[in-house]
């Protein structure tokens, strides 16, 4: 894949996003759907690659481009995350000051949502490719639950889930 345009796909999913995961449907859309650079297995590793070192959500696309491009296309995705950081001190400068205008508030609000909506959009078809067995849809189904209706810290959820797919592998 071209580099450049690999740059530009991941700069366009992390300046649309708010937040690492938000970029999610995006990345998906061009990499698997409309590209087929990465698969959708691929795309699950990447995700918990990302997710499961220290550090900001948005990792993954590290491993997305290293995946579409090897460490050329890494190199690539890394540049595309740290850019807008390089923007946006000025762009806050600018609207900082219309902040606090209900128009400008209800629309960041929008926004925030349409996102929510779009990674749930995303999460379904990569769900269906990670659960394949029916353990993995009860360790899905269960990590949900605690996660939607409890305080429990994603971290613990994930060494759970760990720990589940880790016994029933050496005892199965």
């Amino acid at each position: 894949m071209n580099l450049f345009l690999l740059y530009l796909l991941l700069f366009k999913a992390v300046i649309t996003s708010f937040s690492g995961m938000a970029s999610l449907p995006i990345v998906r859309d061009d990499f698997v759907v409309k590209r087929h650079v990465l698969t959708d297995r691929q795309l699950n590793t990447a995700i918990v690659a990302g997710r499961t070192g220290p550090g900001p959500n948005g990792l993954y696309l590290v491993s997305v481009g290293y995946f579409a491009a090897g460490l050329p296309g890494a190199l690539a995705a890394l540049i595309a995350l740290i850019t807008p950081a390089f923007l946006i001190i000025p762009l806050m400068s600018w609207i900082g000051a219309y902040a606090k205008l209900p128009r400008i508030r209800g629309a960041i609000r929008a926004v925030i949502l349409a996102s929510a909506g779009l990674l749930i959009a995303a999460s379904i078809p990569l769900t269906r490719d990670a659960a394949t067995a029916p353990l993995a849809v009860v360790i899905v189904v269960v990590s949900f639950v605690v996660l939607a209706f409890t305080r429990v810290e994603t971290w613990w959820v994930m060494l759970g889930a760990a720990a589940v797919g880790l016994g029933a592998k050496l005892l199965g």
